[in-house]
């Protein structure tokens, strides 16, 4: 299973999301700190989840930091995050 796979598996587990987006970026950081042949060490996520209902929005990165907490102590060096509830969603152009 690749990292990618990885990650959309825990957070669909963790959050059940009605969407979610997970895009490796590595290599545009190619030559920066963390990256690595191959990439899946920088992603960019978009999720929306009603998990996310009443959470400030470091509570919302604490839900997807700990459900990740593997893969960020191991091959993700980097994760930009992006983190909404589907009412929120709705008014967004995502």
């Amino acid at each position: 299973m690749t990292v990618t796979e990885t990650i959309e598996a825990k957070l669909g587990a963790a959050l059940d999301p009605v969407r979610m987006e997970v895009v490796d970026d590595s290599e545009s950081h190619r030559g920066h700190g963390g990256w690595r042949e191959g990439g899946e060490s920088h992603f960019n996520l978009l999720i929306v989840s009603e998990a996310f209902a009443g959470q400030s929005r470091v509570g919302r990165q604490r839900l997807v930091l700990d459900a990740l907490a593997e893969e960020l102590a191991g091959p993700v060096h980097a994760l930009s995050m992006q983190c909404y509830t589907p009412e929120e969603a709705k008014t967004l152009t995502l």
